[in-house]
């Protein structure tokens, strides 16, 4: 049975490559008949076909260009048909969302139908189209050919060109909203930030534990040599240490107690350290940063006008980034595609 269902998809795609390489004769035929007849409509090349061949010029006048708008409107009734005929099978394959997609997904074809002569050279993207669909099938391939890599190298600078407007137009649009509106500074610290609280406030103590704690590990000498010298500066300025130092075995005393008071400085910080674990440690730090969060989410009109100020500039800057890429694209090379697989 899967192989039944295989060989008549197989079939179904045969017949729709044919009837395809059709419509697409018939468009180059209907192009050629246009480019001639347009040709033809110019007096000094109509006089010069008159003189060459005066037999062929007087039955193409009387039979072709008299009744151009009729031949014309022929291929024109065989075009819809075809419209017609994808937009019933893609009804039944379903591979729209909506009935009335077919005719936006296959504008050039629907536009090629209407028989006006600015839109008639619109037919020549069928020819487009069938490669596409050719493709798709594997019978051509057409990433070989010299071509499809100009095509393809202009074809991504248009979409990358077009994309980059869009996004400066929307940052733009954006910087207009945040200058014209009162309260969004207020609504993303209400809609964005207040509901991520408690993990700005998890990530917060946890990074401000992991500051002190790899601070003193790293620091370590340093920060006890610091603070062993500022024991021995206050030692050193205090009177009454002046005045133990003068008497008998004052000096012994007053260095004693220097090297106490360091080590106990030294013990202290060393402490300090190890309860950076403890439970009132981490209950000191959520506080901590409980009361950071709060601060920076108060909000007046100073604190207002400073997140509006902030947010347009960052979008200024990412408009400059994508300016800047628009630039260098066209300076820099392009990187071929890759095959798939």
């Amino acid at each position: 049975m899967p192989d039944q269902a295989k060989a008549r998809q197989r079939r179904l795609d045969g017949l729709h490559a044919l009837w395809e390489a059709f419509i697409v004769l018939l468009v180059c035929i209907n192009l050629g008949l246009i480019l001639f007849d347009s040709l033809f409509a110019l007096t000094p090349l109509r006089e010069l076909f008159a003189s060459w061949l005066p037999g062929l010029h007087a039955r193409y006048e009387t039979l072709i260009h008299r009744n151009f708008q009729h031949i014309d409107l022929a291929f024109v009734a065989i075009f819809v048909l075809d419209v017609l005929l994808g937009w019933t099978i893609a009804l039944f394959e379903r591979r729209y969302a909506r009935w009335y997609y077919y005719p936006f997904a296959h504008w050039y074809d629907v536009l090629g139908c209407i028989p006006l002569a600015g839109l008639r050279w619109l037919r020549v993207l069928r020819v487009g189209s069938l490669l596409i669909r050719l493709q798709r099938l594997g019978l051509i391939d057409m990433r070989q050919w010299a071509v499809y890599g100009v095509a393809r190298r202009y074809y991504v600078l248009l979409l990358e060109e077009l994309a980059d407007r869009v996004m400066v137009r929307l940052f733009s649009r954006m910087q207009q909203e945040i200058g014209a509106s009162d309260d969004l500074s207020r609504r993303l610290l209400e809609d964005v930030v207040r509901p991520r609280k408690e993990r700005l406030l998890n990530d917060l103590s946890r990074r401000m534990h992991a500051m002190l704690e790899n601070g003193y590990r790293d620091n370590r000498g340093a920060i006890e040599g610091y603070v062993g010298g500022l024991i021995h500066q206050a030692l050193a300025n205090n009177p009454e240490v002046a005045s133990l130092r003068r008497l008998p075995l004052g000096g012994r005393v007053a260095d004693t107690l220097d090297d106490a008071l360091a080590d106990i400085a030294a013990r202290l910080l060393q402490g300090a350290a190890e309860g950076l674990q403890s439970a009132q440690f981490q209950r000191l730090a959520r506080n901590l940063a409980d009361e950071c969060f709060e601060a920076w989410v108060y909000q007046d009109e100073t604190t207002d006008l400073a997140l509006e100020e902030l947010l347009v500039d960052i979008i200024e800057v990412l408009k400059q980034q994508v300016l800047d890429r628009r630039w260098s694209r066209f300076v820099g090379p392009i990187e071929p595609p890759r095959s798939p697989g």
